[in-house]
């Protein structure tokens, strides 16, 4: 470290600012001494309940330390009867941002005040994506051209829930999942996303029979809303269950280890009470020999906290990556970070190791999007 924490001037927090951005709620916080930090929340389909959320929270948090991370995140999660998504988007962006300032201020990264580095480069996986069972084999292997070594997709076509029966649901996902392992010839890992669109009795028959294709993880075989039937789900499929990317606290990660529900644990960094929570969630898995995968569908400042995040853990696995080559991600930051045969460097730049980009934030505004749940045969919600 450059300086010890006594040795550094006293400052405190002076405002935040959010920017409504695509579906992401970006956050700065800004200090008396000049420091600013970045975070974001991840409630990506409720934007402007989160900034109001956020907004709300700003009474108390102007005017304080930022240094006392833990302390703000137990006062603004405690002082309230009411906890849930929104308040926990709300805290996570705020101890993103807060870490990002402290480690500012120390002048290192965000992963050297959390235990040091584990290692040098982060292993991610790339979604493909396909209407036709064409289209998806070939986006695969181009993804496997672009040198990631995992690769993660829906075994269920677009219309899944226009579904006649179960055996063509089944029978077909089967056949999209056997594809695309044969055109990867063993050279990437194959992730099965099921993204709740299954209850336990169907998504235990499909992973009986996926068996055969050996995939990486099986995420989301259903509602994560039982633990202990989540648990039942990987004993019975005999597949290993990646699951917890909706949960905003330690304490639904606790449940969800009791009970053996999965082989691999998906925090949210902006969603889980921020890096605080998350490397919480990593160490408790890690006491259940079950690795992490963080989850990540935001913006590159999300990706950039799962970094920090990855870069300081024993028992990471893999980073989700959904690409920051294309507008808008590509214009948010001033420099993103370096992608390299399918692995994001670690970055050993001050704090979150990226800094957003103005001139964009400027220009870039929310995009407004109806939430249309997709509708079966008999005219009934489906999840998607």
């Amino acid at each position: 470290m450059t300086a010890r924490l006594s040795n550094l001037p006293p400052t405190r927090i002076e405002k935040l600012e959010t920017f409504l951005i695509e579906r992401w709620c970006l956050l700065r916080i800004h200090c008396e001494d000049g420091t600013v930090g970045t975070g974001e929340a991840g409630v990506h389909g409720w934007p402007r309940p989160t900034a109001a959320m956020i907004d709300e929270m700003k009474s108390y948090l102007v005017g304080r330390d930022p240094s006392t991370i833990e302390h703000h995140a137990q006062a603004l999660q405690r002082h309230s009867h009411f906890m849930g998504a929104l308040v926990g988007g709300a805290i996570s962006a705020i101890d993103i941002a807060l870490w990002d300032i402290k480690a500012k201020r120390y002048g290192v990264p965000i992963y050297e005040l959390m235990g040091g580095k584990t290692r040098d480069r982060v292993r991610c996986y790339m979604h493909a994506k396909g209407n036709t069972l064409d289209e998806l084999v070939a986006d695969a292997v181009t993804r496997k051209r672009q040198g990631f070594t995992a690769i993660r997709f829906s075994p269920f076509a677009p219309d899944y829930h226009l579904r006649k029966s179960f055996e063509e649901w089944v029978s077909e996902a089967e056949r999209r999942v056997g594809a695309v392992h044969e055109a990867l010839q063993g050279d990437a890992d194959i992730c099965i996303e099921l993204h709740r669109q299954m209850n336990p009795a169907e998504s235990i028959a499909l992973g009986q029979r996926l068996r055969k294709f050996h995939p990486y993880f099986y995420e989301d075989p259903m509602l994560p809303d039982s633990p202990a039937m989540m648990g039942d789900v990987q004993a019975r499929s005999g597949l290993p269950v990646a699951t917890g990317e909706r949960f905003s606290s330690i304490f639904q990660f606790q449940e969800l280890l009791a009970n053996n529900g999965c082989a691999y644990v998906r925090p949210d960094v902006c969603l889980c009470m921020g890096l605080t929570g998350s490397k919480k969630v990593a160490a408790m898995a890690e006491a259940h020999h079950v690795k992490v995968i963080p989850h990540n569908p935001l913006s590159p400042i999300s990706t950039a906290a799962c970094v920090q995040l990855d870069a300081c853990i024993p028992n990471f696995a893999l980073q989700e990556y959904t690409g920051e080559s294309d507008p808008p991600k590509r214009d948010m930051v001033v420099q993103p970070l370096v992608l390299k045969d399918g692995y994001l460097e670690v970055p050993d730049a001050p704090g979150l190791g990226i800094e957003l980009n103005d001139t964009a934030l400027a220009r870039l505004r929310l995009r407004e999007v109806v939430t249309e749940p997709p509708i079966g045969r008999d005219g009934s919600v489906q999840d998607w």
